[in-house]
């Protein structure tokens, strides 16, 4: 891929300058590659592909008549374009993908929660494979399956591929010698690598299995099972053949639940699409040898300024980005807007033709139209669960409101919380949460620096002196024109503030809040075991009804304050810890300390490194990696 870069700034007082960019477009190369837009702030807002550069981009800024609504807001907020080479639009597109993904644009198509989508990862990269559920996709040469968006039934495939497949269930990545195997051997649910009970042959071909149960390819699956089974049959080998047989009829027994809904037995995914306002519904349904295998369905937001085609085209591009298989025939209500490009691409990912079809009648368009009745019916509960999921939301707030005699709403509540252990690595959190729902890109975490010792009360003084402090001089910044209100950080001022802790933790921080005249702010502290609300200046204390959603909304406000503390806390704790017990290894300095810390984050990930995965570090040579590896290995013993 094409490694070089250029910029196109846009002008400072707001407006194209058409002579200015004219005369900077005639530089842009006509090749293919990703153009980046940006806005004042440098944040990137929108990520594009084109075959060329030049006439794409130029395009962006013609006559406006025939832009839609988006573009014309897109193009009002760019004030900076930069651009990638590469080799083909093939490339591009797998740029442009790993860019939405890493981005995540306002203007490009966006996944509803896409990041908490889970997968089923097979650790093809280890010699013993685990098989578990994981929301992280990493290029780590493992294999993922998904993403399912019904957590519930992927963790009800595991049980079942688990009670298949004897599959290792420990969490280590290498497979060290044990003193003895664990329960899942002697109920036989694991065949034990740890004793050398398998070999790696055998247990890669087990693992071949599971990938095929992954990927819906049943019947490919119980011809190979039952070929071993003759096998084994005939070697005279009959408790090998009766596990495969048991496994056989396990599978068949899954098998036997799909609906048969194709005589076409070839491999295909079905899509459908649906829209409401600015929510678009995706459903993806898996037919696999005839039969509906499952389905997955997706929401998509802040699609009202878009057509079909742009929605699903994006949609396709991310997806199969993603997933592991891509099956033969893929079926869609309409054409994709890149069908060529993507239609390339994704054979080249299958590695075999690959045919996007778009069925008028018969077999395979009643198909599609079934999963355009899924996709709309999915997209309808999905609007009355969101409904009823805000209507809580604000009868919650009303309640707060109502309860603790506010004079509003409160739309913004902060919380805060300190942890520590004996007064060692004191942290501050301040989570923040805007409308009754968690805004994570608000959260901030402070280091304990002015206090000693187990003092909650002073260290509770100095997170909120921080806070208000640095608030007041951003709006003083900003009314001088010093500060884009954009870019502050603290400027916005809460209605609530809960204090996690009784009445000495809210007294602590009426102090300091009066003391920076900021105490007009709602303030009360949540006592830890009864969870009654403490106000200032009086004896009694708020007690929220014990099933209302007033409440619940408290709870969830406080428990996320504290899992923000403690999250931080850890980490800074474990890194004191990693780096104290590196002292004690010869060839290890502070540099090498240092850089072995940033590298594995953790004790447990650095003690079950390997030695080629310690000499990956920065500046871990091969005799430190294998003085660090017998360190922890003769610490164990």
């Amino acid at each position: 891929m094409g490694r070089e870069q250029g910029r196109l700034t846009r002008c400072e007082q707001g407006s194209v300058d058409s002579l200015d960019l004219a005369e900077k477009l005639k530089h842009f190369p006509q090749q293919p590659g990703v153009y980046i837009m940006k806005n004042s702030s440098g944040e990137i807002i929108y990520v594009g592909k084109a075959v060329s550069l030049k006439n794409r981009v130029r395009s962006y800024f013609q006559s406006s008549k025939n832009h839609s609504p988006k573009v014309i807001s897109l193009v009002s907020q760019v004030a900076d374009i930069e651009y990638i080479l590469t080799d083909s639009e093939v490339e591009a597109l797998i740029l442009e993908c790993n860019l939405i993904k890493k981005h995540r644009p306002r203007y490009n198509v966006r996944l509803v929660d896409d990041k908490s989508y889970p997968y089923v990862k097979v650790t093809l990269n280890e010699d013993f494979p685990r098989v578990f559920m994981t929301r992280n996709v990493v290029r780590d040469g493992a294999r993922y399956y998904g993403p399912y968006t019904d957590a519930g039934a992927l963790r009800e495939t595991l049980r079942l591929l688990k009670k298949v497949f004897p599959l290792r269930q420990c969490r280590q990545r290498s497979v060290a010698r044990q003193k003895r195997p664990c329960l899942n051997y002697h109920i036989r649910r694991c065949l034990a690598p740890c004793q050398g009970e398998v070999s790696g042959m055998k247990y890669l071909e087990m693992i071949r299995s599971v990938c095929l149960f992954l990927e819906g390819r049943h019947e490919e699956l119980v011809k190979a099972l039952a070929a071993r089974m003759d096998k084994a049959s005939e070697n005279l080998d009959f408790e090998q053949a009766a596990e495969l047989r048991d496994r056989i009829r396990d599978i068949e027994k899954v098998v036997e639940k799909q609906k048969i809904v194709s005589a076409d037995p070839t491999d295909q995914d079905v899509i459908a699409l649906a829209r409401e306002g600015e929510l678009s519904g995706v459903v993806v349904f898996f037919v696999r040898g005839g039969k509906l295998m499952g389905r997955e369905n997706f929401i998509i937001d802040e699609t009202s300024e878009m057509d079909d085609g742009e929605i699903l085209t994006s949609f396709v591009e991310q997806y199969y980005f993603k997933v592991e298989y891509v099956p033969r025939d893929i079926l869609l209500p309409l054409e994709l807007t890149e069908t060529e490009v993507i239609n390339t691409w994704l054979e080249e990912k299958r590695g075999a033709r690959v045919y996007l079809r778009v069925p008028r009648r018969g077999e395979k368009a009643k198909l599609v139209e079934m999963a355009q009745k899924n996709a709309a019916e999915e997209l309808a509960q999905h609007r009355a669960r969101e409904e009823q999921a805000r209507a809580k939301l604000e009868g919650a707030l009303l309640g707060l409101k109502d309860y603790l005699e506010l004079t509003r709403i409160p739309r913004r509540i902060e919380c805060y919380d300190i942890s520590n252990i004996q007064g060692t690595e004191s942290v501050g959190s301040m989570v923040v949460f805007v409308g009754g729902k968690p805004r994570n890109d608000l959260y901030r975490r402070f280091r304990i620096k002015t206090v000693e010792g187990p003092n909650d009360f002073a260290s509770m003084q100095e997170v909120l002196k921080r806070r208000f402090t640095r608030g007041l001089r951003e709006l003083d910044e900003i009314a001088l024109g010093k500060l884009d209100g954009e870019k502050a950080k603290f400027a916005e001022m809460p209605d609530l503030v809960i204090i996690d802790g009784g009445k000495g933790q809210l007294s602590a921080a009426r102090e300091i809040m009066k003391e920076l005249q900021v105490d007009p702010i709602a303030t009360y502290g949540l006592a830890k075991e009864q969870e009654h609300l403490f106000g200032e200046g009086s004896p009694e204390p708020v007690i929220l009804p014990r099933n209302s959603e007033s409440l619940y909304l408290v709870q969830r406000i406080r428990d996320e304050a504290h899992r923000f503390a403690i999250t931080y806390h850890r980490k800074l704790r474990g890194k004191r810890s990693l780096k104290s017990v590196l002292d004690d290894i010869p060839g290890v300095g502070a540099k090498r300390r240092k850089a072995l810390v940033e590298h594995f984050r953790s004790m447990a990930r650095l003690k079950n490194a390997t030695v080629d995965q310690l000499a990956e570090a920065p500046g871990i040579t091969r005799p430190v990696a294998e003085a660090v590896y017998e360190f922890f290995q003769q610490e164990e013993e």
